[in-house]
């Protein structure tokens, strides 16, 4: 394989640290390669890029000093922080969350750890120091910053004759930090008329906040970009959300191909894989994600693994309060079928055909399990 597209096959696949030695030897050999050059030097940029599009977090600070007042306790199900109380479709109380309160959507992001240096979160955690001595004041200064960059943001783009794109894009992002999300989608499309960029793409589905357009976003960002991990995430996580969670494995295992390898994915890739019923692969996925899991976040995999143990429970009330149904039966018996406990699984199954003798999947587990059983 001819070394040069090698090594854009790897930047391709986000594995910069091996294009850059590739692209190394090739300048050895003749250092007037500007091919080589341009894509060391794109490889060496994105290796330290911090992607600007998810570095507003709404950190401790942001959470305290909210100007919004939420009732602490709410009716069930009325909550606007606090996941719904629904049962059946997945909710947001599957998603793991961080410890600065945001969902993990299965993949790493460069402002999602909430021990970063100069932050509210760190602060706290360490002594009283030369660099927290300063007193905490409230936000306003920081919307008058933020007001003085969207007025400069305003007369750059008037004297470009509103024909630059990248300021366009600018005055956009003022005005999302500001909460102004409107007129940031009206700057957002307006650069994407002049220029199509991946990060306009982003801020655009970002600020939209509609679920289906936003999807739609994401997907164009892909025809840009398909290997973009942001955008691959936020449409596997739409789906799942979506009572899709079979389109929303495929989304996520094209992560996994991509080379992205940490708990968060592994804990998604086991809900997806539990809510489609693929049992025998949930486990797995779990126990990848506790191998991989750091003491932060172990606690968040076990809650969700939590509730593939819960299933079991619930399918056992459930014909033990309907014993009339075969649906309970069955499912508990393919579960346990999965987990391996052939024995329970027998016993199930064969109380689902006594309520339902022609239920097609209770005859081919039944089947299976008999056929595995003169095996013995």
């Amino acid at each position: 394989m001819d070394p040069l597209f090698l090594a854009y096959s790897y930047f391709r696949r986000h594995k910069y640290q091996q294009c850059t030695e590739l692209c190394t030897k090739l300048l050895e050999k003749n250092p007037y390669d500007q091919a080589a050059w341009t894509l060391k030097t794109r490889a060496l940029t994105e290796e330290v890029y911090v992607d600007e599009v998810d570095v507003d977090e709404e950190g401790l600070a942001e959470m305290l000093m909210d100007d919004n007042a939420i009732a602490q306790v709410s009716r069930p199900g009325t909550s606007l922080k606090v996941p719904g109380t629904g049962s059946g479709a997945p909710s947001q109380g599957v998603r793991p969350m961080s410890q600065s309160g945001r969902p993990l959507s299965g993949f790493a992001r460069p402002g999602s750890q909430s021990g970063r240096p100069g932050t509210m979160e760190q602060a706290i955690r360490t002594p009283r120091t030369a660099h927290t001595a300063r007193p905490v004041t409230s936000a306003s200064g920081r919307f008058v910053r933020l007001g003085t960059a969207l007025d400069l943001a305003a007369q750059a783009t008037e004297a470009s004759q509103f024909k630059d794109w990248w300021w366009k894009v600018q005055l956009g992002k003022c005005y999302y930090r500001l909460g102004m999300y409107r007129d940031a989608e009206k700057q957002f499309k307006s650069a994407l008329k002049q220029q199509a960029m991946v990060d306009t793409f982003l801020y655009l589905a970002k600020g939209m906040n509609d679920l289906t357009n936003a999807t739609k976003y994401y997907r164009d960002v892909l025809h840009e970009d398909n290997m973009n991990i942001e955008a691959i995430a936020c449409i596997g996580t739409h789906h799942f959300y979506t009572d899709q969670p079979e389109l929303a494995l495929k989304f996520y295992r094209r992560l996994l191909q991509m080379g992205v390898y940490n708990t968060e994915l592994f804990t998604n890739l086991g809900l997806c894989c539990f809510y489609a019923q693929q049992y025998d692969m949930t486990l797995t996925c779990f126990e990848r994600a506790i191998a991989l899991a750091s003491d932060e976040n172990l606690g968040e995999v076990w809650y969700n693994l939590g509730h593939v143990a819960l299933a079991r429970a619930f399918f056992q009330a459930a014909f033990s309060l309907a014993p009339h149904m075969f649906e309970p039966h069955y499912n508990f018996a393919a579960l346990a079928d999965k987990i391996g406990d052939l024995q329970t699984s027998y016993n199930a199954v064969k109380r689902a055909l006594d309520t339902f003798p022609d239920h097609a999947n209770s005859n081919q587990l039944m089947n299976t399990l008999k056929q595995h059983f003169s095996l013995l």
